[in-house]
This record gives C-alpha cells, structure tokens and sequence, in this order.
C-alpha cells in the first residue's frame, strides 16, 4: 500500500463528495460502510439536508477545519468544481474513486499541493474489508494492483 493511501486510510474523519437523497448510490454505499468501519464521514451535497441521520455539508466551506481527505464519487465535471472549491481549504487529500477519468481534476488537486488517489476503490482499502471487496482486493493484491 503506497503512503497516501496509508495516510488516506489512518485519518477517521473523512469527507465524501457523491452522496445523493436517493437510496441508492455508490456515494452513499462509501458512506455507509466507512462509517461502519468506524470513520467519522462527513457527507457534502449542494441541498444540504440529512443522510443517514448525518448532517449534510452544502460545500467544501462547511466542513470542520479538521478533516482533511476527501473522497469523490462524482462525474469528472462536478469533480473539477469540488477541487476548485478544496484549493484554500484543509483538504490535503484527495481520493477520486475509481470509474472515471479524472485526470485533470487530478492534476488541478497535485498542482495546489494535495495528495491524490487515482483509480482506485476505497473499500478496498477500508478495513475490514469484507465481501465482493474482500474478492476483488485478492484479485487486485494477485495482480499486483493493490
């Protein structure tokens, strides 16, 4: 495991950009299963409102000073505009979840001094890590992906 994932996976307050009012998203899958593995989860939507019982953030500007990562299950447009809203924040990491090209949200994150996570699955990485995930990071870990 590379030390932004590392660094990504020890810190327990996280915020979550992809989140939606509607039952089922993957934004809301991440949610749900970080918190079970004990993260504190900060979800971001632009109606603000709550999710699972957890207060929404409207914005990057809402979150407490002391959260740090970032996950986005976001369209590489949107995903461009939450980076333009991290630069100047306490966001020092980034982690776009895999099934995109985010290239240059990426880059736009590298380019303001923020660690980034590309093309990877944060449930993967999430301990412990069970089920279809726990199938796919053997594969992964088998093929040198991990």
């Amino acid at each position: 495991m590379n030390e932004i994932i590392k660094k990504f996976m020890g810190n327990k307050r996280i915020a979550l950009a992809g989140v939606s009012h509607r039952r089922k998203s993957f934004g809301n899958a991440v949610l749900s299963a970080l918190a079970e593995r004990g993260y504190t989860v900060f979800p971001i939507h632009p109606d603000g409102g709550r999710l699972k019982e957890i207060n929404c953030a409207k914005n990057i500007n809402e979150l407490p000073d002391d959260v740090e990562s970032l996950v986005i299950c976001l369209s590489p447009g949107i995903a461009n505009q939450i980076i333009k809203e991290t630069i100047g924040s306490n966001i020092k990491r980034i982690w776009f979840q895999q099934g995109a090209n985010f290239d240059f949200a990426a880059q736009l994150a590298k380019n303001n001094g923020m660690e980034v996570v590309t093309g990877k699955c944060i449930l993967l990485y999430a301990e412990p890590v069970t089920g279809f995930h726990a199938f796919h990071r053997f594969l992964a870990r088998a093929f040198g992906k991990l």
